[in-house]
């Protein structure tokens, strides 16, 4: 089976970035720690070609071992207790899913 690659793009309220970047970090973090079917959890600033920053917003770039992967991370308590935090500061989730087809 393809590894499952997550990309998620969140818009978040102004006033928002640093407290939703802390939150984010850790739960990266404890994905890598926690879960051997996530193999790969960046946290991305976005900026234009220019160098100018994306303000308020962050993307996720996620990747996992396999579907059994993807459904055991959304399955944990902490990714519920995260939602429940960071809902308050979001404007926009975009969530894609995808099949690793080459390194």
């Amino acid at each position: 089976m393809a590894q499952i690659s997550i990309i998620v793009e969140f818009k978040l309220k102004p006033g928002q970035q640093e407290p939703f970047e802390d939150l984010i970090r850790a739960h990266a973090k404890a994905s890598l720690e926690q879960e051997p079917g996530c193999l790969r959890f960046d946290v991305l600033r976005p900026f234009e070609k220019d160098g100018s920053p994306v303000n308020d917003c962050i993307w996720l770039a996620e990747l996992y071992r396999d579907e059994a992967a993807v459904k055991e991370h959304e399955a944990t308590d902490r990714l519920a207790i995260l939602g429940e935090k960071v809902g308050p500061m979001v404007l926009s989730r975009r969530l894609v899913y995808g099949a690793v087809i080459a390194p």
